[in-house]
């Protein structure tokens, strides 16, 4: 599938961060949609469910991982996968995002070349 058929979801409450990302997945040719918090994350699920979605951790109101167990826990979003971009780089963070049910993790300050490679990963077209 061309990434100009698949969509994201980011949800940043940083807006230097939340539209360096949308940058640079829109020049790879994804359709992003972008949020400023976890409440507005879920708002935006409900209209239309992403192939990914990348959740920043600390976010106020509902936290990115607040957002991955309310998608883990809802049938119709099975099969979105979730990237968590976050500054908690601790192990006991990172397995804590995976425990939750994250596919990847990625840890601030952070590459978007990375982050690109990653999110290609997840939707089969990484090399």
């Amino acid at each position: 599938m061309s990434p100009e058929h698949q969509s994201i979801l980011v949800a940043d409450d940083d807006p230097d961060i939340r539209d360096l990302v949308v940058f640079k997945l829109q020049q790879a040719g994804y359709e992003v949609r972008a949020v400023e918090d976890g409440t507005a994350a879920l708002s935006a699920l409900e209209d239309g469910i992403p192939d990914v979605v990348v959740l920043d951790v600390m976010m106020p109101g509902l936290s990115g991982l607040d957002v991955l167990r309310q998608i883990r826990a809802t049938d119709r979003l099975s099969g979105v996968k979730v990237v968590l971009l976050t500054a908690r780089a601790r192990d006991t963070d990172v397995d804590d995002g995976y425990n939750t049910g994250a596919d990847d993790y990625v840890t601030k300050p952070f590459s978007p070349r990375e982050l690109l490679h990653r999110v290609n990963t997840l939707l089969g077209r990484g090399r």
